[in-house]
């Protein structure tokens, strides 16, 4: 097992915690500015709903993970503050403030703003008191038809226990009054809706009437719900649901990864709850039965006044066919070196090709994988797989090269949060067909977006390389900005060979020429080119730093821009997340501003670009300044070699996000976010202008 690789800080000095917001607060205000998309009435109304959903995705993730270990961490008292010197408990208290804020913001955008504008095309979602009588009786026929014959009602008693609640499920707790058959007076009871049960229901047109009408099942559940309980009287119904702990820690020290995590799969859905969600008119007596059922506290208490599942609002987007109520459609664009090309492979022998996602198509990447496979002089092929999705053809050409003799190697990160079970089934499917399969290196996960191939020509061996910012996933490609990299360059095949080779043979550290490596040159170099540009300004050189990145946490590098805009170095950084930096501090970061672009597209990709005195560097990777990112994983920085490829970068990713005065964030030192505005000048929307300049965008909005 390869020793872990001792990575040498270069600023040794205690962090100030003054100078550092909460990283998790930070993560929290994201979805604020997320939210202010569900509630922007220039954005099509079902692209509001999908933003209202996609906040409630992120609040479930935010509890299952981060609040979780923290919590975890904090009750067994290992929790060491962070740079900003917050203390666990007090942060803890923090973070139940500001989100008490945004479920209250979260459900008044859902009944005064996004009800009212759905309402008005025609697009209802009915409670119980809306209902028509012809309603009624068609989900009445529904509910005993399609639903009562799958639930399984369990009344609590004695012999009837508490059961287990699966994480992140929708449970509706029953108060019953009257006497059972067996001599008992009324008790509580509980019906679990089984996973095999839609969340939300249509009604159809000739019941509904004219336009789009949907009831959730919660409704149903609680209308029908006497049916369940012949002979009692229901004295009331509450909806719940609870978040649980899904973060897998898998012991370092196991024969077998793939089957140590599936062991732990099968207990992540009831591992230990850290979140109750309960309707706002549920009594305060059902809400300590389920604290103390759950072992929660009061605090771990979040009353919904709606649905508990108001995520789930999400998945009609896809059932309504109004293109007028969403963005405009657009198609990818085929990049104009690859257009009447016959191969990919001969294009590649002359110039490098840039990708920019999702103006531009993933179908080059898998053309280029085809072509791979069915070239009879393509000798190897060489790739990580993060996250691929559900239907990618990816695996499909990996296996078929297997069986055509190819000698293919795939590094599958089966630690890809929440895509674990997906990885070993690929891992899996990929074995049986002779595929080289390698899980990565135990204590980091494999984060590097990366292809090698090997082919033969003119009797020499010459490497194809695909790199990336984001992961094989080609539904994700439609969704998310990332710029991939197609080259022939020998250097850099060399090094991804050696990445490759260290990966799966474990082998020693290795010396690369082009790529910065993490965990092992990333960091550090990093740092230096902070540096450096701190150095140049000091010597009265052109120095300018700009980077875009999904987070910045890393305390080091944050000290190193500070230090470098005291040296009068100019720096912006486009952070779509959560950032730690505190921009505009009197005599510490006058020179460093911060914004936070969102969208119609999940902002993800990562470039660097430092001045260097007139000779400027610019790197594109699949690392955040973040520390897992620097010092806990396997990434790859690359640089953009061409001239041409290379302005092109800067001005799509960096020049024009910071011209962008309709979708940008402000982030100031006290950790708020302004929203831009165009004042006296043009909006100017930088998704925008790319999906009209790369893209066939079929309207205009």
């Amino acid at each position: 097992m390869p020793r872990r690789p001792a990575i040498q800080p270069v600023v040794n000095e205690a962090p100030k915690p003054e100078l550092f917001l909460s990283r998790e607060l930070a993560a929290l205000e994201f979805n604020f500015r997320v939210l202010a998309q569900a509630r922007d009435p220039s954005t099509p109304v079902l692209e509001r709903l999908r933003f209202l959903s996609i906040v409630a995705s992120n609040l479930d993730e935010f509890f299952e993970v981060r609040v979780a270990m923290l919590k975890h961490h904090h009750q067994f008292g290992s929790a060491a503050p962070g740079p900003d010197g917050i203390a666990s408990g007090e942060l803890l208290a923090h973070i139940r403030e500001r989100v008490l804020d945004l479920v209250g913001a979260q459900y008044a955008t859902w009944h005064d703003e996004l009800g009212p504008a759905l309402a008005a095309e025609n697009i209802h979602f009915l409670t119980r008191k809306q209902w028509t009588a012809r309603q009624r009786r068609w989900l009445q026929g529904y509910f005993e038809n399609e639903v009562l014959p799958v639930l399984s009602p369990l009344g609590l008693d004695p012999a009837h226990p508490f059961p287990r609640i699966l994480n992140k499920t929708l449970n509706i707790a029953v108060v019953l009054q009257g006497r059972d058959a067996f001599g008992h007076e009324g008790h509580m009871a509980l019906v679990r809706a089984p996973r095999s049960l839609p969340r939300i229901i249509r009604i159809p047109d000739e019941v509904g009437g004219t336009g789009d009408h949907y009831v959730f099942l919660a409704e149903l559940l609680q209308a029908f719900v006497d049916t369940m309980f012949p002979g009692f009287k229901v004295a009331g119904s509450y909806q719940f649901r609870v978040t649980r702990n899904s973060e897998l820690i898998v012991e370092e020290e196991v024969d077998n990864l793939a089957r140590a995590l599936t062991e732990e799969l099968l207990g992540r859905g009831y591992a230990r709850p850290v979140r109750l969600e309960i309707g706002s008119d549920c009594p305060q007596s059902i809400v300590s039965m389920l604290i103390s059922n759950f072992q929660l506290e009061e605090t771990d208490v979040y009353r919904c006044n709606g649905p508990v599942n108001i995520i789930r609002v999400g998945t009609v987007y896809d059932d309504i066919d109004r293109p007028d109520l969403k963005f405009p459609r657009f198609t990818p664009a085929i990049p104009p070196a690859l257009l009447g090309a016959k191969r990919i492979f001969d294009v590649l022998s002359q110039r490098d090709i840039l990708l920019h996602h999702p103006y531009e198509s993933f179908t080059a990447v898998v053309d280029l994988l085809r072509e791979a496979v069915q070239d009879p002089d393509v000798l190897a092929i060489k790739q990580t797989l993060y996250r691929a999705g559900k239907d990618t053809p990816l695996v499909d050409l990996l296996v078929e090269a297997a069986r055509k003799g190819k000698d293919v190697t795939v590094v599958i990160e089966l630690r890809a949060r929440f895509d674990e079970e997906a990885n070993i089934r690929f891992a899996t499917r990929l074995q049986e067909a002779g595929v080289q399969v390698v899980y990565g290196v135990v204590g980091f996960k494999t984060h590097a977006k990366m292809m090698l191939i090997v082919r033969r020509e003119n009797g020499h061996l010459r490497r194809y390389s695909h790199l990336s910012t984001g992961n094989y996933h080609q539904a994700n490609s439609r969704l998310y900005t990332d710029i991939g990299l197609m080259t022939a360059d020998p250097e850099i095949g060399e090094d991804l060979h050696k990445v490759f080779q260290q990966l799966s043979g474990l082998g020693p550290m290795i010396s690369l020429k082009r790529l910065l490596h993490s965990p092992f040159t990333l960091y550090n170099s990093i740092i230096e080119k902070i540096a450096r540009e701190a150095t140049h300004a000091r010597n009265g050189r052109p120095a300018r730093i700009v980077a875009k990145l999904n987070a910045l946490n890393e305390g080091r590098v944050i000290e190193a821009l500070y230090a470098a805009a005291q040296a009068g170095v100019d720096i912006d950084l486009i952070v779509r997340g959560a950032c730690t930096l505190r921009p505009g501090l009197p005599g510490v970061s006058e020179r460093i501003r911060v914004r936070s672009i969102v969208g119609r597209f999940l902002e993800h990709s990562r470039v660097y670009w430092f001045a260097n005195d007139g000779q400027p560097e610019i790197y594109c990777a699949s690392a955040d300044w973040m520390e897992r990112n620097l010092m806990r994983r396997i990434e790859i920085a690359f640089p953009i070699i061409d001239p041409q490829l290379a302005k092109r970068v800067y001005d799509e990713t960096l020049a024009n996000y910071l011209a962008d005065n309709t979708q940008a964030w402000l982030l100031d030192s006290d950790g708020h976010y302004e929203r831009a505005t165009p004042g006296a000048h043009a909006p100017y929307t930088a998704q925008q202008v790319l999906l009209e300049r790369l893209s066939g965008l079929n309207a205009s909005t």
